[in-house]
């Protein structure tokens, strides 16, 4: 055998221990890999329950370090964790109700279908959240705190996975449902809207 022939011999057993050893989700670039999953599944993979609000929910975070009493203005003027976090997961039963907290929140979009979010502020604001950036989807959306907002799930399998992040940490105390007739009152151009949305997209 020559040196050449030897050499890519080499090579090419290497590269096939390689692909031997690597899982096979690993070897096939963009594999979709929540394929085949149904929203019980990611239910019970990440311990999620029911929230009165956002569909099924696990906080992951809290803040150790605190805001002392006085470190902030009101309404956060009590003594308070510097932030939190939490899973939530939307199904076409179990939208995000019409709410608002007082606090600063992140969505984060992580698998599933996307999230149709509505705003109640200027005029009223749609965004969707969804790996599509060439549609326009965002996959990280902030929501200014005392913002009503409410969302569904849109698409094909039937659930979303995000996460919130917030600043300071939520206490139930932040946390307020808002009545869909009089914030429809206050948004006549989305008044339609913000009376079905807690309904399941069609």
């Amino acid at each position: 055998m020559s040196n050449t022939t030897r050499r890519g011999f080499v090579a090419g057993a290497s590269l096939a221990g390689a692909a031997a050893l690597t899982p096979a989700h690993a070897q096939t670039p963009g594999r979709d890999m929540h394929n085949g999953m149904t929203s019980e599944d990611v239910r019970k993979l990440l311990d999620l329950t029911p929230n009165a609000t956002c569909g099924y929910v696990r906080v992951t975070y809290v803040a150790k370090n605190e805001i002392a009493a006085g470190g902030m203005a009101p309404p956060f003027a009590d003594r308070r964790p510097a932030g939190s976090g939490l899973y939530f997961m939307v199904t076409p039963d179990e939208p995000v109700k019409l709410h608002r907290i007082r606090n600063d929140q992140f969505y984060h979009y992580y698998m599933g279908d996307p999230l149709e979010v509505v705003l109640l502020r200027g005029e009223g604001e749609r965004i969707v959240m969804g790996p599509d950036l060439r549609a326009g989807q965002h996959v990280q959306f902030l929501i200014p705190g005392n913002t009503f907002h409410t969302a569904r799930v849109i698409g094909t399998r039937k659930w979303f996975l995000g996460g919130s992040t917030e600043w300071p940490g939520v206490l139930p105390e932040d946390v307020e449902l808002g009545k869909a007739e009089e914030l429809a009152a206050g948004f006549p151009k989305i008044a339609g809207q913000i009376r079905t949305f807690p309904l399941p997209a069609k």
